[in-house]
């Protein structure tokens, strides 16, 4: 009979041994641009959608407030986005990139290459591990 509890085994282990070398992997890449892992998503998601509340950045990040706010306050304090209450409704923080914060995203355009190559994987097999990855998630999440 096969033991399921070797590490070998075990799926959370390869994931989790996984999450740790691609973040090694960014590491240097994303110092070269002034930005830890979490600011880079932060910034992706804003050049994807400027102008928008902490709240929305949140659900697409799938961050909470708590670790949220910190964050940008660090991208803020590096000039690249502004954070402003809503003067309707003072709860409302709107979050819109900076000049500075738009133009970083042509210096972050060499990233996934970059990454591609630091991982020696080709883009094939990893858009085929994040479909898997994505489709994990979906059935994980309710």
């Amino acid at each position: 009979m096969e033991d399921f509890l070797k590490l070998d085994k075990q799926l959370c282990f390869s994931v989790y041994v996984l999450h740790r070398e691609i973040m090694q992997a960014y590491r240097p890449i994303l110092n070269d641009i002034g930005l830890t892992y979490p600011q880079y998503i932060a910034m992706m998601a804003l050049w994807e959608n400027d102008d928008v509340t902490v709240n929305q950045l949140g659900e697409t990040l799938q961050l909470d407030n708590g670790t949220l706010t910190p964050l940008l306050k660090r991208l803020e304090s590096k000039s690249f986005l502004t954070r402003n209450r809503s003067k309707t409704d003072e709860r409302v923080v709107r979050i819109q990139l900076t000049r500075q914060g738009r133009d970083l995203r042509e210096k972050a355009s060499c990233v996934p290459v970059q990454i591609l190559e630091s991982m020696n994987m080709s883009l094939e097999d990893m858009q085929q591990l994040k479909t898997l990855s994505d489709k994990v998630v979906q059935k994980i999440k309710p």
